[in-house]
């Protein structure tokens, strides 16, 4: 019995170990395939990442491709085998490589459509657009059109011609500028219409808008080059900053002068305007405007052209004529293929991004071309022109790169200015390294207009912009009473009311109802923001909204601690200019707090105004 109890416990253990050893094998087996799909996870991971990085970098190879091919109208100019027909009628439009026609154009209407002729023209500019399988952004207003389209060589013409045919006949007299043999790349995917207050967002909307009759003389390529060659003559690049950096006009010697007033965006022109250092600049002057298209200079010529008759300030800068170039930068450059005054490249709202003048897109193609298919020794090897003269070299680049500072004028990418929001500069290899990790784009990294203002944040940016806009608006508020200052003395004077004459009562001496019989220019200021209010801001808020100018400022702090508390006093560059700032100033709102301003006269025992605080 003691026999056959020992063997069964054995039977029982032999069993227990076979089922252990069973249960072992299959843990083992699923932690296998666990691990096995995990590195097959992995191993997927890594495949789509290499797919990826490639699809990008094959991305980005045909976008450099596509930039290198010529971007304008330049082919009529081509030499050799890069010259083509306007039209090649031999292939489909669907098959050519090179079929895709850009338009450009804009069209102001006056007087302004009514809401039924504005959906009839949105709807209008939709529907054919469509049926003629065009591309591209349209910015719809009541005050008109402003396109940029991509489709096929015959459909652009032809929707063109079905504009001309719309309504009233508000489109028979757009000029529609057209660059053909463009590359498929440059088609824009959809066709987007927007509906929009203004075609150039000024914020000068509605009552605000200057009339479109009061624009700037508008002058052809060839008489706007002849101008820039004149003595007493500005040139305001009525562009964005970013866009200048890469390419602007250079007038010759003893010629205009250049103007950038390095705006983020068109907004910020009216406010740049109104500056008491813009009118020095533009005070016994011609002015010249330019833009991409020329429908930046419709509002902004109308709006210089505006001020000159309704106030006074402006009306005494003697400025002798306003101008602008009709068709832009584009037309100039079909005028003049090898650049003219032109230096760079022109920024572009369209698939190009920027482009060169055509003539020395060309050469440059023609050049590198030539190079890569005849061997060096060769005679027929084109030779590099080293003209010190010529201002639109191939070499001449004007921007550079907002990281490495290498001369650089491409933007690419998505990047953005991370504290004010505009395209940012970067060179190919720094976003390479970006992207790589080896050298990251951090904040730091900022474009050339914030490095020169020192902007360190976005909330700096708005509040600057917000205190700015309200300056504006108090100044206009103030300008709109004087001149019902002005009606009402009329009014007064035409009923034999007043021993006053008209004349006597302009815009620029209304200030003068503050007494001050003792001639004091120095004041007493109060209730300042202590954190916002520094020197730029303070002659800003005095420039804007009351057009007074300030020579000195002594800001007043504590004895202990040496901290501002609020307080200064300023003197001011005359008499008037410090009864305009009493009369203007005193209980602004200005971040925020109620400025108290009041005439202070110096008591004589102190030097005054003291030399070490000249602004």
């Amino acid at each position: 019995k003691h026999e056959k109890e020992m063997k069964k416990k054995k039977k029982k253990k032999h069993k227990r170990k076979e089922r252990d050893d069973d249960d072992d094998d299959k843990v083992s087996l699923e932690e296998k395939n666990e691990k096995r799909k995990k590195e097959m996870k992995k191993e997927m991971k890594k495949e789509k990442k290499k797919h990826k990085k490639q699809k990008i970098k094959d991305d980005e190879n045909k976008k450099i491709q596509d930039e290198k091919i010529v971007s304008s109208s330049a082919l009529q100019f081509a030499k050799q085998a890069l010259s083509q027909t306007p039209k090649d009628n031999s292939n489909n439009d669907d098959e050519s490589e090179n079929n895709i026609t850009l338009l450009l154009f804009y069209q102001y209407v006056d007087p302004p459509w009514d809401n039924a002729t504005f959906n009839l023209a949105l709807s209008h500019v939709q529907q054919t657009g469509n049926e003629y399988n065009l591309t591209g952004r349209m910015r719809v207003a009541k005050e008109g059109l402003n396109c940029t389209l991509t489709g096929s060589y015959d459909n652009i013409r032809s929707w063109c011609t079905s504009l001309r045919q719309f309504h009233k006949g508000e489109f028979k007299d757009t000029e529609f500028k057209l660059t053909d043999h463009l590359p498929t790349k440059q088609k824009f995917p959809h066709l987007k219409a927007f509906e929009v207050d203004e075609l150039v967002n000024y914020g000068l909307a509605g009552h605000n808008a200057p009339s479109i009759q009061m624009t700037g003389v508008h002058l052809e390529p060839n008489d706007y080059h002849a101008k820039m060659a004149e003595k007493d003559t500005v040139i305001i690049d009525v562009r964005n900053h970013y866009e200048s950096v890469i390419g602007h006009f250079t007038p010759p010697p003893n010629g205009a002068q250049l103007i950038d007033p390095k705006m983020r965006k068109s907004t910020e022109f009216p406010l740049w305007l109104d500056k008491p250092e813009t009118k020095k600049l533009l005070q016994n002057k011609q002015v010249l405007m330019y833009c991409t298209g020329g429908v930046r200079c419709e509002r902004a010529s109308a709006l210089l052209r505006t001020k000159m008759e309704t106030e006074a300030d402006v009306k005494d800068l003697n400025i002798k004529g306003v101008y602008q170039l009709q068709g832009g930068v584009d037309k100039y450059f079909k005028n003049f293929p090898e650049g003219g005054y032109w230096k760079g490249k022109n920024y572009t709202f369209d698939k190009r991004f920027a482009h060169a003048p055509p003539l020395l897109e060309v050469e440059e193609r023609y050049n590198k071309k030539m190079s890569e298919t005849t061997p060096p020794d060769s005679k027929d090897v084109p030779e590099k022109k080293n003209d010190d003269n010529d201002n639109n070299s191939n070499h001449n680049i004007m921007g550079k790169c907002e990281a490495c500072s290498k001369p650089w004028d491409m933007y690419r990418g998505k990047r953005r200015c991370p504290t004010c929001g505009v395209p940012s500069l970067i060179c190919k290899s720094c976003f390479e390294k970006d992207k790589s990790g080896v050298c990251k784009l951090g904040k730091h990294i900022k474009c050339t207009l914030c490095r020169e203002e020192n902007i360190t944040s976005k909330k700096q940016v708005k509040e600057r912009d917000m205190l700015e806009m309200q300056l504006y608006k108090e100044r206009r508020k103030n300008m709109k009473k004087q001149e019902d200052d002005v009606v009402i003395q009329h009014a007064a004077y035409d009923d034999g009311n007043s021993s006053s004459t008209p004349e006597s009562s302009s815009l620029t001496t209304a200030a003068t109802t503050v007494s001050n019989p003792q001639n004091i220019t120095r004041l007493f200021l109060k209730n300042l923001n202590i954190k916002q209010t520094t020197q730029s801001t303070l002659m800003d808020t005095f420039s804007t909204i009351a057009s007074c100018t300030i020579t000195h400022i002594q800001w007043l702090t504590d004895y202990k601690s040496g901290k501002f508390y609020g307080s200064a006093f300023v003197e001011c560059g005359s008499v008037e200019d410090a009864c305009r700032a009493v009369q203007y100033l005193n209980g602004t709102n200005v971040f925020g707090r109620k400025m108290m301003v009041k005439l202070s006269k110096a008591d004589g025992k102190d030097i005054w105004p003291p030399p070490n605080c000249a602004v």
